[in-house]
């Protein structure tokens, strides 16, 4: 969850996203990324070779479950057309699963039941650019995390906080699409 905005819009939704897997009867760990301790990538090489992050932080706990898990979801608000400084933050420090799949030639291992990915999107401006651009970046988040498939549910001119209770379908939505994330 990339929002610095505590119960926000997009906290609201991703909660009822995991509402929808948890009556499921599924567990679901959330990272509160304005929280976490995550540096940037310094772009230093370090994982080139090895494919693992030299960096010690909150990151290792995100690596954690991105290989040990078969859905994801990314949840972010959309400013200046893009993810979150915090979701982006996260992202750049993926590089390390860029480079064991590509360089490396060893992707992270097929799951029984598939990957699948749901991106979560909320916006104040009503131009649909910052979703292209926030969903093309997720893309390729996911692509490098070998999570091949992922929907993506956006809302455009929800700006203050709690406007996205005011939505008609907003969190009808997000639980129908949790549902849906962990169907095999």
């Amino acid at each position: 969850m990339g929002s610095p905005r505590k119960d926000g819009n997009t906290g609201l939704l991703l909660r009822e996203a995991v509402r929808g897997i948890e009556e499921e009867g599924f567990s679901v760990q959330v990272f509160d990324l304005n929280s976490m301790n995550i540096r940037p990538c310094q772009n230093c090489g370090g994982c080139n070779e090895t494919g693992v992050c030299i960096n010690r932080d909150d990151m290792d706990q995100i690596y954690d479950a991105i290989r040990s898990s078969d859905r994801i979801i990314l949840a972010s608000p959309i400013y200046f057309f893009a993810l979150s400084a915090q979701t982006k933050l996260m992202i750049d420090r993926c590089q390390c699963f860029w480079c064991e799949k590509y360089l490396l030639r060893k992707p992270l291992a097929e799951s029984l039941d598939g990957r699948k990915g749901l991106l979560l999107l909320v916006g104040g401006m009503m131009a649909n650019t910052g979703v292209q651009c926030s969903e093309a970046c997720a893309r390729a988040f996911f692509r490098t995390i070998s999570f091949p498939e992922h929907d993506v549910l956006s809302y455009l001119g929800i700006d203050k906080k709690g406007d996205i209770l005011k939505h008609k379908t907003a969190l009808e939505d997000a639980y129908d699409a949790g549902k849906r994330l962990i169907e095999i």
